[in-house]
């Protein structure tokens, strides 16, 4: 795979990037961003409070008109009925069409989500056995502690023998004779 970071893109994968990106995906086409549009506007409060002050003012406008005989929508509301009928035709296939929209582009976006998870999954499963191979490394390497300890005993070796020569020496200059019983740097047998 690094080998095939250097290289550009195939024409071919380009395309089918272009088509399944989800950045991509909402840019396809002037219909679909309109639907979109239109049904986030019919799904906002906005809407719903816009509507039922045209209902309101269009029945308020017919009660009080049809008084005076002169409503152009009576009653039973039947224009009125048809505006609704209308606005639901239309609706519909437009709220179904930003919906099969925002699945495709989920279908992307989980396809992407999946394909990294699975390379985060390999790259830590690489991690894992590197660090068990370092581990298994460091097993033949002295560790600081280790070094430490093997120095200050050869320290406290050394000081010890370093001890035993001065008392040696001491002893052979307290004795006078000249001639030590044993050499320095020997212990006497006990």
């Amino acid at each position: 795979m690094p080998d095939q970071l250097d290289q550009p893109l195939p024409d071919s994968r380009l395309r089918w990037l272009r088509r399944t990106h989800p950045a991509h995906a909402s840019r396809s086409d002037g219909f679909g961003r309109f639907a979109e549009a239109t049904a986030r506007f019919m799904g906002s409060p906005r809407f719903v409070l816009y509507m039922s002050i045209f209902v309101i003012v269009w029945i308020g406008a017919n009660l009080v008109l049809a008084k005076m005989q002169k409503a152009w929508d009576p009653y039973p509301f039947i224009l009125l009925n048809l505006a609704f009928s209308t606005q639901a035709s239309y609706s519909a296939p437009l709220i179904m069409l930003a919906q099969n929209r925002q699945d495709d582009r989920d279908r992307v976006t989980a396809e992407q989500d999946r394909q990294r998870a699975q390379r985060n999954l390999e790259d830590t499963e690489f991690l894992t056995r590197e660090i068990a191979a370092l581990r298994l490394a460091m097993n033949d390497v002295a560790t600081r502690d280790f070094v430490r300890s093997e120095l200050r005993d050869m320290l406290s070796e050394i000081l010890a023998e370093e001890r035993l020569t001065r008392e040696e020496i001491a002893e052979f200059q307290d004795s006078g004779d000249g001639e030590p019983d044993t050499a320095p740097g020997q212990r006497a047998a006990h």
